[in-house]
């Protein structure tokens, strides 16, 4: 294997360079959209960490808009185990 490397015409290691790189920016893109398709870019997902308790110590706006988001949350998580469901009947 030494040997082969070292008979290859200088300046080989740029397309190694490329393709890695080429693969790279594919698996990010990849991923990407996979996020994108699956809801990760919410940006309201930090109201979900408030609860009841937390109402006195919040803003009104921004108690009713954590409670809108936890709605939409738990629909969102609802429409994802219909769909899990709908996929365990197809493949049995």
């Amino acid at each position: 294997m030494g040997n082969y490397l070292e008979s290859l015409p200088d300046g080989w290691t740029i397309y190694l360079w490329l393709v890695v790189g080429a693969i790279i920016i594919l698996t990010v893109l990849y991923w990407i959209f996979w996020a994108a398709k699956n809801e990760q870019f919410d940006e309201d997902i930090k109201y979900v960490m408030f609860t009841e308790d937390d109402k006195e110590k919040m803003d009104p706006a921004e108690y009713a808009k954590s409670r809108e988001v936890i709605k939409a949350q738990i629909a969102s998580r609802e429409r994802f185990k219909a769909k899990e469901a709908e996929r365990q009947k197809q493949h049995a």
